[in-house]
């Protein structure tokens, strides 16, 4: 057994290598041998709001120019703090980030990029590098490295069902047909590996909102 064949991530599945690993030249091969149509840049700005730069691919000449040099984007547009008269920044891909949009009609790859300063300097404001210097500063002072995780919960609205009812504040680790909708969470946890995410697991949570009548809650 190849060590990425249970993985399910598409690119290193392909490249038979962990996404650490993948180089320019792996993505310009993966996105021409499976027909690759878009390549997303995809940062996050001022507002904490993901933003995303498309490229219509037109060839290897191109896509070796976006991957090894990135593209110039307006920071002022941005970020507030940032200046016009001196708002150029340049979003720089991290290869290893690369993944399969799984909403695009279009076969995309999405990369996310980093922030760096006409000068080739990282941004020192950006998030990414604001974290990496509080980790630095927290290792050199203490000898402990930060690790982080996110917790991503939601709810979904749908119609009672009389023969399974949920009970609120019940739902914790709930299995189906007591928790609704997992299909849907099932779903999620699926499409966020395929897109490099590291997963721990996934289950019902516990909630409440007071639902409208007739309607009831799944928690996730």
């Amino acid at each position: 057994m190849k060590p990425t064949e249970l993985n399910p991530h598409p690119i290193v599945c392909y490249l038979n290598k962990p996404s650490a690993d993948f180089t320019r030249q792996d993505l310009i091969r993966f996105i021409v041998n499976n027909h690759i149509r878009m390549l997303n840049f995809c940062y996050v700005g001022g507002d904490g709001k993901l933003k995303t730069l498309n490229f219509a691919i037109t060839g290897k000449t191109q896509l070796d120019r976006i991957l090894s040099a990135g593209e110039r984007v307006d920071g002022s547009s941005l970020f507030p703090y940032i200046d016009a008269a001196s708002s150029d920044l340049y979003v720089i891909p991290r290869y290893r980030t690369a993944f399969i949009n799984p909403f695009s009609d279009i076969p995309t790859m999405d990369i996310l990029c980093s922030y760096y300063t006409s000068k080739g300097d990282p941004l020192p404001s950006a998030p990414e590098f604001i974290t990496a210097r509080a980790n630095q500063a927290l290792k050199s002072s203490t000898g402990l490295e930060m690790e982080t995780m996110g917790e991503l919960e939601y709810y979904i609205l749908y119609n009672k069902d009389p023969l399974y009812p949920s009970d609120a504040q019940h739902g914790y680790h709930a299995s189906t047909p007591f928790a609704k909708w997992e299909h849907l969470r099932v779903a999620a946890a699926h499409i966020l590996a395929a897109m490099g995410c590291s997963i721990k697991y996934s289950h019902a949570e516990v909630g409440h909102i007071p639902p409208a009548r007739g309607r009831g809650l799944a928690e996730g």
